[in-house]
């Protein structure tokens, strides 16, 4: 590929990332400054300690904390995770400190607390959402979890979940009304799971391996009434010696269903295992299906 061609694609995949990062942070501010902050209302993490700070000093300071507060991960990512990270992390911070500015005079959206609970996480969760899905990260929080899994083997997931726990808790401890600390805690419940809508999107992918005594004959069924690309791995009974072809299968959640009922139809003994699948990677390509009309297409470009 010319060198020309190479930079030219690298600079728009750049220049496309850190535009899906600027939209992330102006949604994630939008939530902070019209939702979270008139509610008296927090979100996890760094962000959360900022927000619990601004309220204690004055609410022009949040976004000076915030920076403020993350450098010291940005020391941390630097050195442990890897530099372009860094790049997208600290573009993403100050974008997001720079939009609260210009936000701090929006009109604030008070209504019921439920609908500031669904309509302020899901703005939030969207926004970050977009910024870890290209490369970026508004919480320090992440780098330490990152971190302590590297070190210790817990889960990014239980290290966060621990730190927040204490974020919230210190809310309610200090200002006493343990009712906007738990309301806060189902904001970031409903962020937590739109960040995971918007990273792996709506639908699920399975990756389904199957062992049977008639392989071609299933494979064939399974290409025709499906649609579905599959490849045919050669793999041998452990016990037995006897060669085994075994069917590698990447298909939606929502047609699982059919799967199983083609293949214990066709055979009655087969053998199979379901796992969960986010993502397929092929060559310099990632595929999210979307539709159903293009994943036949898509998924026999991963046949070997």
């Amino acid at each position: 590929m010319p060198v020309a061609k190479t930079k030219m694609r690298t600079f728009l995949h750049h220049a496309s990332s850190f535009t899906w990062i600027a939209i992330g942070a102006f949604l994630a501010a939008v939530s902070v400054q019209i939702f979270l902050l008139p509610n008296q209302l927090i979100d996890g993490g760094i962000v959360g300690i900022s927000l619990i700070l601004a309220r204690l000093f004055g609410e022009g300071y949040l976004s000076y904390f915030l920076v403020i507060l993350t450098m010291p991960f940005l020391f941390l990512a630097y050195r442990y995770i890897r530099s372009t990270f860094v790049i997208h992390m600290l573009v993403a911070v100050l974008l997001f400190a720079g939009f609260l500015a210009i936000l701090r005079f929006a009109p604030p959206f008070t209504s019921d607390p439920l609908e500031v609970i669904v309509f302020g996480g899901a703005i939030l969760g969207i926004g970050c959402g977009l910024i870890i899905r290209h490369g970026g990260c508004l919480d320090g929080t992440e780098i330490l979890a990152i971190i302590i899994n590297r070190k210790k083997g817990f889960t990014v997931g239980q290290v966060v979940l621990f730190i927040n726990v204490f974020v919230f808790a210190a809310y309610g401890y200090l200002f006493q009304d343990w009712h906007i600390a738990l309301r806060s805690l189902m904001m970031y419940i409903v962020a937590f799971k739109m960040i995971d809508i918007v990273i792996v999107g709506l639908d699920e992918l399975k990756s389904v391996m199957i062992i049977s005594s008639s392989p071609k004959t299933l494979s064939d069924v399974i290409m025709n009434e499906l649609g579905l690309g599959l490849t045919i791995m050669h793999g041998k009974g452990g016990f037995s010696g006897t060669a085994k072809e075994i069917l590698f299968i990447i298909v939606e959640r929502l047609d699982l269903a059919e799967l199983k009922e083609i293949v214990l139809r066709e055979d009655p003994t087969a053998f199979m295992a379901v796992e969960n699948l986010h993502e397929v990677v092929y060559g310099d390509h990632a595929y999210l299906p979307h539709k159903k009309k293009l994943r036949g297409k898509s998924l026999k470009k991963s046949e070997t």
